[in-house]
């Protein structure tokens, strides 16, 4: 991501090519049609009007809606070091029957197998030039990473510019901003990310390596709130459905966008509350630091952070984003957010989505 792997999607050097020729291909086994229930679904909210959604009740993906991202993106690694190569086929991207709750569901799955010139093979949506939502609205997913349980192996819900300045023949990253509503990574099996990526310089609208700031609060699933330590890797594979890991069930991932700041929630738990300009997270006088906190809000501990707009050439979170849906293998534990794979790693691998919905704020 163009940041931390910004769910497996960010810029870096090219991977090491992986020789063919030590893989036994196995044939591949289907994931099981999902059963696992999870929180009661809200149909609406008030005060909130729909504006745009996807319940994936089709039998095919609908195009008009989405576009298939393909390929290896621009460096040959979706810029986070990744091994895996996106198609359009249905092994990785599929409309399937639904269960007694959920009508139907959007499965994007990873597969080990070889492919052009992969070893794995992985999914990846987008809405670009199609949907694009900005400040005043509510934008969430209901996601069960099921089979996310190793480390290497990850999923994303997560957001990208869909404006430029004008005069601009284009909106360098990270001067455009990114927001990650859900990054659930195998290595890190009983938390989510939600994190914001931008620029502190203009730097006349061009790349640098260093100037990127970075703003994620962890949401621990079993405490409903941010945990006192930031976990690290470990502790997985998690066992089949643990209600304390984001592969044990469905949640519901969201951003509340405000004009002056972006709340991050699961389970409609917020837990996450980046402010845009600086001393509005703590009421303090603008010192041009990016502060950040762990503070008590109505019990729970939620993680406070400021500031992202921090030039007047381009203020990021005050424009149209779009939606991307990615899953990804990690090729290496320093660019990757999730980290290399690991040769134990059980493929296919699949994440299935309930419903993208997006609501405008009365």
């Amino acid at each position: 991501m163009l940041a931390v792997m910004a769910a497996f999607s960010s810029c870096s050097e090219d991977d090491t090519p992986t020789d063919e020729s030590v893989i036994i291909p196995t044939p591949p086994q289907e994931p099981e049609e999902p059963q696992q229930p999870g929180p009661p679904v809200p149909t609406q909210y008030e005060g909130y009007t729909l504006l745009w959604n996807d319940e994936f009740t089709g039998t095919t993906l609908d195009t008009s809606k989405w576009n298939y991202e393909t390929g290896t993106g621009i460096n040959g690694n979706f810029g986070t070091g990744q091994l895996d190569r996106a198609t359009d086929r249905p092994e990785n991207v599929k409309i399937e029957t639904g269960d007694a709750t959920n009508q139907g569901l959007l499965n994007i799955t990873t597969r080990k197998e070889w492919y052009v010139d992969r070893n794995y093979t992985s999914g990846r949506l987008n809405t670009k030039d199609k949907f694009s939502v900005g400040p005043g609205s509510r934008i969430e997913a209901r996601v069960w990473a099921r089979d996310v349980k190793f480390k290497g192996q990850g999923f994303a819900f997560w957001m990208m510019p869909a404006e430029i300045p004008a005069g601009q023949p284009h909106l360098m990253w990270p001067q455009g901003g990114e927001v990650d509503i859900m990054e659930y990574v195998g290595a890190i099996p009983y938390a989510n990310l939600g994190s914001v990526h931008y620029a502190w310089f203009w730097m006349n609208n061009e790349y640098v390596d260093w100037n990127h700031g970075h703003k994620g609060g962890y949401y621990n699933y079993e405490q409903q709130q941010v945990p006192a330590v930031n976990p690290q890797y470990g502790q997985w594979p998690a066992t089949d459905n643990n209600p304390h890991a984001g592969s044990g069930g469905y949640h519901l991932y969201r951003i509340d966008w405000y004009a002056d700041r972006m709340e991050f929630s699961v389970d409609q738990n917020v837990y996450h509350i980046n402010y845009f300009n600086d001393g509005g997270a703590f009421g303090t006088a603008p010192d041009g630091e990016d502060a950040d906190a762990k503070v008590q809000v109505n019990g729970k501990t939620v993680f406070k952070s400021e500031y992202s707009h921090h030039f007047d050439e381009w203020h990021p979170f005050s424009h149209n984003f779009y939606l991307i849906l990615s899953a990804g293998v990690g090729g290496n534990d320093n660019m990757t957010y999730g980290g290399a794979i690991v040769p134990e790693a059980v493929f296919p691998c699949a994440t299935y989505i309930d419903y993208i919905r997006v609501y405008q704020r009365q």
